[in-house]
């Protein structure tokens, strides 16, 4: 079984059905870390170090994440194709490495424009990396 993640319960429903039973489609509910509330967040002293929490409401979504990577094969990130869903993506594969859930597992980014049949299954034939310059982009705006 391969695992995918996307932003939205309602998106997974509609795509584990046009990628069929060998996939299971969880949702995060959106980003799963945030910058913790404290002073020192980001510790320009230590080159911009960040200091992330779990929120609380994404604990339940990374639960089932990581329940159902026990049983895959795969793990395909398709959050949304801008930069906060590059940095979601980003999140979730940092998270589930440090939770040691990912072992060998391949992870690859997937991205599509639109929820049709063509454009998921086009996207799943096509994975690639995490873009590094947009999570970059993401993380530059949020030391500042």
């Amino acid at each position: 079984m391969k695992l995918v993640i996307v932003e939205s319960p309602a998106k997974a429903k509609t795509i584990n059905k046009y990628l069929g039973a060998d996939y299971k489609v969880l949702a995060s509910y959106g980003h799963v870390r945030d910058l913790r509330d404290q002073d020192g967040a980001v510790v320009p002293d230590e080159d911009f170090a960040m200091h992330w929490e779990v929120g609380e409401r994404a604990r339940r979504p990374l639960g089932e994440i990581g329940q159902a990577l026990n049983g895959a094969t795969a793990l395909f990130l398709a959050t949304d194709p801008d930069r906060e869903g590059e940095a979601i993506s980003w999140h979730l594969r940092e998270v589930l490495a440090q939770q040691r859930k990912l072992k060998s597992m391949p992870v690859k980014r997937v991205v599509f424009n639109e929820i049709t049949r063509s454009a998921v299954l086009d996207a799943m034939a096509n994975p690639r990396e995490i873009d590094r310059d947009l999570v970059a982009a993401y993380l530059a705006r949020r030391e500042l």
